[in-house]
């Protein structure tokens, strides 16, 4: 940042600056080159008071003095904003400390030290709000804060006399809070350190000075306003210093937390910060009112820097419930992570981070003419050339590039904030688009009319529900406006029908839980996309009622497109976790709902692209089983971190995939067939080993099944295991390599080494991969009777069928694809047999390369007739698209005993060959 001498000749121009040097020619050169940081700002007050300054005229002189060292290196452009900021921020915390260890000195000397119920002093905090809470505080700014303490109690008094006597902890902290005030609040001949506002807290002006801890809690959850939340979103402990690192103040942030961050969506904000906007822009116009030079405020007007925080601001307390890596204090870095998580366009957070860049340097140059808090242009055309030029800006009477520039981002942001903000009122809303009068009435005849007659009939038997009835007037209203403006898609974006009857019966389990309907309400195209999707078969609604959170993936349209991307999911929720570890929240709670709600959003992006036909059935499968593979691989690593008797910092441990998870065909819903193995020992207690994993699969199973606020993850198969449900949850790889070769008188059955045709490793330690994979292969390699082998194939396949048979339906015969003779288990079967019985001899038959490709080997090296591995490949194919639309649309599997007839046959053909 360099040197900047104080005799700068652009900075000379301010009146503050100019006031400064007057008065304190000497003391200005206390402070070193450069930015002043913390130890330099105690320093330069400690060296004030001992040159005989009492500590308020101190702290008020090192304020100035700092003031004019930032506002030169500023003007010079020597200092970015964020070293500004930070500087001013740094100053406020320092001062405050100073204050506030003399105010508990004054207060002990007087009372004694406030005592909680166990005898320990209680705890007292300054919390900083605003820009002093998210460390952008402005040069000429007031401060923001409220006082809480932890625990109501009594000081520890000092004997008999009125002096001495002990206080109640509230009437000590509010002494406190007084002395803080006239240190650093009141105007002296030194001027003030910062001007205090305490507004913000509970009950505004009206309420007490300070609150405990217990008060706080009680009035977020009777009273506490939707704009606090967002002014609670950037409050930080600013004093005492020891507070903001001893993590005394954990208490307090678990208040804090759920109030601002909701576990759901929330969209339900909107209407209480377009509110609480409604009313600033309404007082900014008040002031202007017949004073046009207050029109240009670079807060408060139209795009200023109000609107950049109350666009970031909203979108952060939205999804900061589900997504803790949002919870950030900083304007610019919330920009920076909503672009991460998806929820903005980069190039819309470039474009506003450099407006609120600009609009901050412009305010700063403006509050530094006269140290004033203000946000107005200055009229003056000395004034404004000046700040122009600090700038790099031209302005004079033909032009000003500072005009222009700030012109063209104020546009920018009041547009993106408009588009964000708006209150939803579109054409047709009510179901109509050019009707006047009063809203909709949800059970209006009025309104039912306007509405097909289907719609209409099913909105009559809605309303007729007790859980409608007891609805507020507010959300009905919103119910009708949804309704009728599902209606009209029906004509004006090719919407069928029984879409809209699907989302009434989605919204009906979902009533009370407004923030869905909220969201739709505000995101129209996320009702068309809902509309879309529920039309289009009816597995989504099922879905949608499920797991309503991932409804927000309708939002943004780039979502869906594509393919599941693992690296990308991986680092999302890493990120997540370490957001959650940062604010000490990662307790197994968050952690598996976290899981839940990223596996349920993958999935049902998958959803969307697999029913809007963007993806083949094998596609889908592809991504579903990777995104499993994945989720497997996360919350092995995490809940690893849970298990009390981890003897190592990772596990050597291995998740084994079967069945249609081994095969890379899962669908949704699919259970997850796995075996787990560790390779693992403790050399000072063998059998250590043994018991930790025993214990952690125990966890893990948990993790993957148990059912939690936000839903259920996988149900888990491990039947397949060595000695099925009678044998132990996890076994060491050396253990399940004997049992898979047959070593020792406990060894896997045909049917075991028929399954492991489909094994494959997906998740855990790499480096047992290879491992898993050479038991594999070795089972495939081993010589067999082909003849026996064939026997015992043919005898489970009956089994099966036995074990799951299809009636006729109304005396006729029906084909099942999967479970008839001719459906896709013969398919399975034989190719299982054909790689049990040749892959000793072919081995790439050992290859974990799927049915269909494995069909088609068979037949290039000989071992199906031509073409018989293609049609069966193909019939297999074919029938699985089947049975995917089928469970799509939650229709049966079963179909008109004359279906498939070519693919039956194929498939026909293919077991003969391969069973005679």
């Amino acid at each position: 940042m360099g040197d900047c001498p104080s005799g700068s000749a652009r900075a000379a121009h301010s009146r503050f600056v100019q006031r400064i040097r007057r008065r304190y020619p000497t003391e200005l050169a206390l402070l070193p080159p450069g930015v002043p940081g913390r130890e330099t700002i105690g320093a330069l007050i400690d060296t004030l008071q001992a040159g005989g300054r009492a500590l308020p005229a101190a702290l008020r002189v090192a304020r100035q003095l700092v003031i004019e060292r930032l506002a030169v290196l500023d003007v010079e452009q020597q200092a970015p904003l964020d070293a500004i900021t930070l500087t001013m921020s740094t100053l406020a915390e320092v001062t405050l400390d100073r204050a506030l260890a003399q105010a508990f000195a004054d207060q002990d000397a007087r009372h004694g030290a406030p005592c909680k119920d166990d005898g320990r002093r209680a705890a007292f905090w300054v919390l900083g709000m605003g820009k002093l809470g998210a460390v952008e505080l402005n040069v000429s700014s007031d401060i923001d804060l409220i006082y809480v303490y932890d625990e109501d109690g009594q000081t520890a008094g000092h004997g008999n006399s009125h002096a001495g006597v002990s206080i109640s902890n509230h009437e000590y902290f509010s002494q406190v809070a007084r002395t803080l005030y006239a240190l650093i609040g009141e105007t002296t001949e030194d001027g003030n350190v910062f001007r205090v506002d305490l507004a913000l807290r509970p009950n505004g002006n009206s309420g007490p000075p300070v609150v405990s801890l217990a008060m706080l809690e009680e009035y977020f959850l009777v009273q506490g306003r939707e704009w606090e939340r967002f002014a609670w979103m950037k409050s930080r402990v600013v004093a005492p210093a020891s507070a903001m690192t001893s993590g005394e103040a954990l208490p307090l942030r678990d208040v804090v937390i759920p109030f601002v961050f909701r576990r759901y969506l929330d969209y339900g904000v909107f209407e209480g910060l377009r509110q609480l906007h409604r009313k600033i822009r309404d007082e900014a116009a008040r002031r202007a009112a017949g004073r046009p030079e207050r029109a240009n405020d670079v807060k408060l007007s139209r795009g200023g820097i109000r609107e950049i925080e109350f666009t970031v601001q909203l979108l952060q307390v939205v999804r900061g419930g589900h997504f803790p890596e949002l919870r950030t204090r900083s304007t610019l870095t919330a920009l920076e992570r909503l672009v991460a998580v998806g929820v903005m366009k980069p190039e819309t957070a470039s474009k506003l981070a450099e407006a609120y860049r600009f609009l901050r340097r412009l305010e700063h140059r403006i509050q530094y003419l006269d140290d004033q808090q203000t946000h107005l242009l200055p009229t003056d055309d000395a004034d404004l050339g000046w700040i122009a030029r600090s700038m790099g800006l031209i302005c004079t009477a033909d032009t000003c590039e500072l005009l222009d520039t700030l012109g063209t981002h104020r546009e920018f942001v009041a547009t993106e904030f408009d588009a964000l903000l708006h209150d939803g009122r579109t054409p047709g809303a009510g179901g109509c688009k050019s009707c006047g009068g009063p809203p909709p009435q949800l059970d209006g005849e009025a309104f039912l009319e306007r509405l097909p007659a289907a719609i209409a009939a099913r909105v009559r038997t809605f309303c007729a529900t007790p859980k409608v009835a007891v609805l507020r007037d507010e959300t009905k209203l919103r119910l009708a406006k949804l309704i009728g403006r599902a209606s009209l898609a029906i004509d004006e974006v090719d919407i069928r029908e029984d879409a809209v009857l699907r989302f009434i019966d989605w919204l009906e389990p979902l009533l009370r839980r407004e923030s869905y309907l909220a969201l739709l309400a505000e995101r129209p195209e996320v009702l068309n996309r809902l509309l879309r999707l529920l039309g289009l078969a009816r597995w989504p609604m099922r879905y949608l009622m499920r797991h309503p959170g991932v409804i927000d993936e309708l939002a943004d349209a780039r979502a869906l497109q594509g393919r599941f991307e693992r690296a990308a999911y991986l680092r999302d929720l890493n990120e997540r976790h370490s957001a959650w570890t940062r604010g000490g929240q990662a307790d197994e709670e968050s952690l598996l709902d976290t899981l839940r709600r990223a596996h349920h959003a993958e999935v049902f992006r998958t959803l969307v692209r697999d029913v809007e036909g963007a993806l083949t059935v094998e596609q889908v499968a592809d991504d579903l089983s990777a995104l499993a593979d994945a989720t497997l691989d996360c919350a092995i690593r995490w809940a690893w971190q849970h298990l009390r008797q981890r003897h190592r910092d990772d596990p050597h441990f291995a998740v084994v995939a079967y069945g249609k998870l081994g095969g890379k065909e899962l669908g949704y819903g699919s259970d997850l067939d796995v075996v787990f193995l560790f390779d693992d020992a403790d050399e000072a207690d063998p059998d250590k080993a043994a018991e930790v994993y025993a214990a952690f699969v125990r966890k893990l199973i948990t993790w993957l099944t148990l059912r939690t606020a936000a839903g259920e993850l996988f149900d888990i198969d491990t039947a397949l295991r060595p000695n099925g449900n009678s044998g132990l949850l996890v076994t060491s790889i050396a253990s399940f390599e004997r049992y898979q070769a047959g070593r020792g008188s406990n060894t896997a059955w045909t049917w075991e080494h028929q399954a492991i045709t489909r094994a494959r490793w997906c998740a855990g330690e790499p480096r047992l991969a290879p491992r898993v994979e050479a038991v594999r292969r070795a089972v495939l390699a081993a010589p067999r009777d082909a003849a026996a082998l064939r026997d015992e194939v043919r005898t489970m396949r009956e089994r099966v069928r036995a074990a799951h048979p299809v009636p006729a339906r109304d005396g006729q015969p029906v084909f099942d694809v999967k479970h008839s003779e001719g459906g896709m288990m013969d398919v399975e079967f034989a190719v299982q047999t054909l790689v049990l019985a040749h892959g000793a001899a072919h081995p790439a038959l050992r290859d974990d390369i799927g049915n269909i490709a494995l069909l088609q080997l068979a037949e290039t090296v000989g071992l199906l007739p031509p073409s018989v591995g293609q049609s069966a490949a193909d019939a297999y194919r074919e029938l699985r698209r089947a049975q995917h639309r089928a469970r799509l649309d939650e229709a049966p599997t079963q179909f008109d005993g004359e279906a498939f007839a070519t693919e039956r046959a194929a498939v026909r053909a293919l077991s003969r060959a391969v069973f005679g």
